[in-house]
Formats: structure tokens, sequence, C-alpha cells
């Protein structure tokens, strides 16, 4: 006997109330693009649970897969048997035995069909004894054991399911609508986009490549964090902006110690256009308060003039440690310290200003004109896309606009 499906159980978005259908409907369409892998998976929906139907794929395989699917709560490996005694002690035993190293249970009995012979109360005992007799060790402990084993008799057949793994949580992708991420290589971007996904934004990303202050390196580690993040998600955009001219720009026209903050006011400027000709309705950054220079309080409120669209900054309130751990346990931070350079290590100032001024970066910004060279980085960019962890094209951005 083998465990032949998965319990799919809600969190955040079983309270959304009329709206639960959509999203519902979301996380299915999400989980059949995940089991693509595997063709013999089906999803089952009822009322109020979900579950995928195995039909001979590898269980713990699936399972890897759906727990990093956002929108889903915890799963459980579940068998369905008919509703005889024996099948129920068998599959009860299967299920303790994946649950590695419990030295303690609970059977918790639940008979919706009131026609089945041994009641609620009666199959507790014996299912329990039967795992007691084949097996080593193990007690009972109905107040904190180490696993619940749950049988259901229902009317069509009997459902056991052992122990609970937590799910991505948050809310299936998709359902919040899209956001442009800041994509820099870093620790902290990568983070955030995790973060953004987990509330069900959809992500395209930009990265601003300064070739050849910057190495091909540099952007392959953009792509294997695209990579990462888009097991977590759908399909990934990232537009890549030449962006060598503009800084070269700023270096020789702009004072040093604001030179960090115009640069970052330029990014902002262009990602705003990128997004407004994309369809999307926000702009997501790695910042987090006071890490660095340009993520002063001061710095924030003068770089963020230039733009008016909402800026999601998941990381703001995370100290650097917090941030790290994440990266770690999303497989984005041994990517991350590779050392190669982003451009925001080109031409850096000794000493950039941490409290900027908006009247000041205009005045600097009014002696130079920089429309046509955020024209001409939108119309040499290109996209890459990534989808479920592998680069799946590249092509021009916005050459036919022009």
């Amino acid at each position: 006997m083998n465990f032949d499906q998965i319990l799919i159980r809600y969190g955040e978005m079983a309270i959304k109330g009329k709206n639960r259908r959509s999203f519902e409907q979301k996380l299915m369409r999400n989980l059949i693009r995940k089991l693509k892998p595997f063709p013999g998976a089906r999803i089952h929906k009822t009322r109020d649970r979900m579950y995928i139907l195995l039909n001979g794929e590898d269980p713990h395989a699936v399972m890897d897969v759906c727990r990093k699917v956002f929108g889903i709560h915890s799963l459980s490996f579940a068998v369905k048997v008919e509703k005889t005694e024996e099948n129920l002690k068998e599959a009860a035993l299967l299920a303790f035995r994946d649950a590695e190293g419990a030295k303690t249970f609970k059977i918790s009995s639940k008979r919706t069909d009131k026609e089945f012979p041994i009641s609620s109360q009666d199959l507790n005992p014996l299912i329990g004894g039967h795992i007691l007799q084949n097996t080593e060790g193990v007690t009972v402990d109905v107040h904190n054991p180490d696993v619940e084993i749950k049988v259901e008799v229902r009317q069509e057949a009997a459902y056991i399911t052992a122990r609970d793994y937590p799910g991505a949580g948050g809310l299936p992708v998709g359902t919040t609508g899209k956001s442009l991420l800041m994509l820099s290589g870093g620790i902290d971007s990568p983070v955030s986009g995790y973060l953004t996904l987990k509330r069900g934004v959809e992500l395209e990303a930009i990265h601003f490549h300064s070739p050849p202050y910057t190495s091909d390196r540099a952007k392959q580690k953009v792509i294997d964090l695209a990579e990462q993040l888009s097991q977590y998600g759908n399909k990934i955009k990232i537009h890549v902006i030449p962006f060598t001219s503009i800084q070269q720009k700023i270096h020789r026209e702009m004072p040093e110690g604001y030179s960090m903050t115009i640069m970052r006011r330029m990014m902002m400027r262009i990602s705003e256009k990128l997004a407004e000709r994309q369809g999307i309705l926000s702009l997501t950054t790695g910042e987090s308060l006071g890490q660095v220079a340009s993520q002063t309080m001061e710095s924030m409120n003068t770089i963020n003039e230039v733009t008016n669209y909402p800026i999601i900054r998941p990381l703001a309130t995370m100290d650097k440690l917090e941030i790290i751990d994440l990266s770690r346990k999303i497989n984005t931070y041994d990517i991350s310290i590779r050392p190669y350079e982003d451009c925001c290590t080109v031409f850096v100032p000794k000493a950039p200003k941490t409290k900027p001024n908006r009247e000041k970066a205009n005045y600097y910004e009014s002696n130079s004109d920089f429309t046509e060279d955020i024209e001409k980085a939108l119309e040499d960019s290109y996209v890459i896309e990534i989808e479920d962890g592998k680069q799946i094209k590249q092509e021009d951005e916005f050459s036919d606009l022009f």
C-alpha cells in the first residue's frame, strides 16, 4: 500500500469570503503548471479541500514541488482505501512509518458514514493497537504526540493522513497584480522578490547592466537568481537595461556626493517608464531602512520624488541577519555572494550623501538633460525569460517601438 494522494489545506485565502473561489482557481492553475513534470498527477477539488491524485507519481517528489507553491498552508500525504478494518489498519501504519523519528502518536477518527459498523471511539484503540504491535519503542500520547494520524470514514471511502508538512503560505501568485522587481544581484533584492511573490504578486524584473564595468558573470548571477525565484512563482521576465552611458554621464557631470542619489533616481525613472509600458502598477526594491547611504529616510525621500508609482519594500524593517537567514532558506544566498559586482558598485563615491535633499538633487540634474539617455537605454534593452528554474528565451525589448 502506498500514498495515492496529497491533501492540501488553505491558509489565508480560506477567509477571502466571496473572492475565495477566484483564489482557489488561481491556486489550481499554478499547481497544474508546477506539476507538468508529473504527467500522472491530477488535481481534485471539493468544497473545502484540494487533493493531488498521484496516479503512481513519486509522492515525495510531488510534495517537494507543492511546498513551494504560495497559497498553501500545509499538506499531508493521504491514502484512500476501501472501508474495511484491515485496510484502515494498514493505511494508518503506513502513515505512521512515513513520520520518520516519531516516537509517540495519537489516532483521531471521524466516521461520517454512520453505516460503517465500527464507531469512532472503537476505531481509535483498534488502529492504535495495530501500530503498537508492528513497531518498537513507540507509545501513545493523546496530549502532545509527535504525529497525529487522522482517519476519516466517509460515504465513498476512507481517508488516512498523518504528518502535516508546512506549505509556503501567503496567497496564490497572480491574485494581487504584478510588480517590477529591481533585481541587482545582491543578497537583498531576491529575498524581497520572494516576499512579494508570497503576497500573491506576479513579478517581472529589471536589471541595470554596465559593461565593461560589470561582467557577463554579474548578469548571469541575476539570471540564476531569477531562476531560483521562478520556482516559487510563474514565468519571470528580466528586462536588462544597458546603463553604462548614463553612469558615465553622472560621473562626469554630477557632484560626487550626490552621484549615488542621482543614479538611483535615474533607475527609478527608467523603471517607472518600463512598468508603464508593461502595464505594471508598482515597483519592488530590496531596500532595508538605514542599511546603506541610499537607504536612509532622507535618501528614500529624495529618490522617491521622481516616481508616482507605489514602491513595495518588504525588507524595510528587517535587519541584515534576518535577510541572510531568509536568503539561505530560499537558496539564493550562495548565488548572491558570488564575487561579481553589479552596477551599484561602479563609480562609488568616497563619501556619498546620507542626507540628500530634493532641492539640491533637482538643481544638479537641471544642469544636464538625461531624457534621450533614458529613452536610448529603454530602446537598447532586451528581455530574458525564466520559467520553472531555467532560461527559456531572450529577445529585444522595445526596438520596434522607436
